[in-house]
């Protein structure tokens, strides 16, 4: 199975295209979005083509492979527009990895969850990276639309036994065997 993980649109048609574009080169099998789909958020600018009734057009056509994931900056609001759910979370078993999704405000690399899981995977900090703390892998997809502290626009690919963190035209930034 092959995974396509995208965090943190915030509303940006410009970067929504872009991960259409991905998702049409990648050819996954799911979508898996981390939340922050549609609103900038009170600390951002306004992105580029700033248009979340646009953006929910082009998610919403890919409903069908789409698992996402609640983030701080989504609202009720965002569910009634997007034909798909959002949940708080999503767990999956991959290859004998138990994986948990998630957006990042609550769980990440600094709050491991307490149950046990072997890869955590989120968003919401817009600064990709693959590290390791206390045995669980730590994956933060980065930001499509905002990325931070000197890093790329980015998304993640998850298949086999491999986790790739690339920039958005596809370029790998950083990869992690699972063993």
């Amino acid at each position: 199975m092959k995974l396509l993980v995208v965090s943190d649109i915030h509303g940006s048609l410009y970067y929504a295209k872009k991960v259409d574009e991905v998702y049409k080169r990648e050819n996954p099998n799911k979508l898996i979005l981390l939340g922050d789909l549609y609103y900038h958020g009170p600390r951002n600018p306004l992105p580029e083509e700033y248009n979340p009734s646009e953006v929910c057009k082009i998610l919403n056509n890919l409903k069908e492979n789409i698992i996402a994931i609640k983030g701080n900056c989504d609202a009720e609001v965002d569910e009634m527009i997007s034909e798909f759910e959002l949940q708080k979370f999503a767990e999956m078993d991959i290859n004998g990895k138990r994986f948990l999704f998630t957006h990042g405000h609550k769980n990440n690399i600094d709050n491991l969850p307490k149950e046990k899981i072997d890869v955590l995977v989120y968003g919401h900090f817009h600064t990709g990276f693959i590290k390791e703390k206390d045995g669980v892998i730590c994956v933060n997809a980065g930001s499509v639309t905002f990325p931070k502290n000197n890093t790329k626009n980015s998304y993640l690919i998850i298949e086999d036994d491999k986790i790739i963190l690339k920039d958005i035209e596809g370029n790998i930034i950083d990869s992690k065997e699972l063993k």
